[in-house]
């Protein structure tokens, strides 16, 4: 199977990249457009609520992200509570007249941690309105079922803390999500270098989104790049099916029919016989 045979499908839409990118935090719009295209993404995703507004003239993410290339996902970052997180989604789709969102719901402005109850609240009724919902949660399979289970289009679990770049510290409890998973499990938040991405792609992850890590990178056209290879190195692995892990040692070479040695006898002299006195010396016959 190739890579774009194995499709990735959010909500009745198909794609071939299974890494969905970030638009803040770059330096300037410059570098963020040739990291998309270095990445390979298809679905970018944009604070409705970092955006300047007030100002017609100013331009933000969504004048110079190519519509006709991506699948534009905004997000309500920056939301605290579940009133702002739909006023902010319903904002968003009046902006881009896309009906998808990446639900974030974060009253923590130290840790950046979802609210679960309100991540549960506010889609329902985001989902009751017609939009595609894709929720930013803490690794919790239960929390992760019941939003598959009011019509969530992907769930989407935390690796560890946003922007920390600690990689992922939650794998025991996002693969237990993937195993019981309904709709796309997209590994968010956390991811710091490609190791990581694919890490949750080996898992089984479906899909992996990410932002600082390439933003702040020191060279992130280039990550963006590496973070691609890591995304598809992952997941043809996990198609690969990797060899599982054992306690004990198991020998690469086949242990039967191994040609024997001769013994040589001892009395046997080196100018009785070159081939073995050269066996004896380990070097070869002249």
């Amino acid at each position: 199977m190739t890579m774009t045979q194995d499709e990735l499908t959010i909500a009745g839409k198909r794609f071939t990249s299974r890494l969905i990118l970030g638009t803040g935090k770059y330096a300037s719009p410059e570098i963020c457009q040739q990291a998309l295209e270095a990445s390979g993404t298809e679905i970018v995703t944009v604070a409705i609520r970092r955006l300047d507004l007030d100002n017609p003239d100013k331009e933000t993410e969504l004048d110079y992200i190519d519509w006709s290339r991506y699948t534009v996902l905004p997000n309500t970052a920056g939301c605290a509570t579940v009133e702002e997180a739909l006023l902010t989604a319903r904002l968003g789709r009046e902006l881009t007249g896309s009906d998808w969102v990446k639900l974030e719901v974060i009253p923590d402005p130290t840790y950046l941690l979802p609210d679960a109850i309100g991540t549960l609240e506010a889609a329902r009724v985001l989902i009751e309105e017609g939009f595609s919902v894709l929720p930013y949660i803490h690794a919790d399979p239960v929390l992760a079922g019941r939003l598959a289970e009011i019509g969530c289009a992907t769930v989407m679990p935390l690796g560890s803390a946003i922007g920390s770049g600690q990689g992922i510290l939650t794998l025991d409890e996002i693969k237990i999500i993937i195993e019981q998973a309904q709709v796309p499990v997209v590994v968010d938040a956390g991811i710091g270098a490609p190791s990581d991405a694919a890490l949750a792609m080996e898992s089984g992850a479906d899909c992996v989104l990410l932002n600082t890590a390439v933003a702040l990178a020191e060279d992130p056209v280039q990550m963006a790049e590496a973070m691609k290879l890591g995304v598809e190195a992952g997941r043809r692995a996990y198609l690969a099916g990797r060899i599982p892990k054992k306690h004990f040692a198991s020998a690469s070479s086949p242990q039967e029919g191994v040609a024997g040695v001769a013994k040589v006898p001892s009395d046997l002299s080196a100018s009785d016989d070159p081939a073995v006195a050269a066996a004896r010396r380990r070097q070869p016959v002249s």
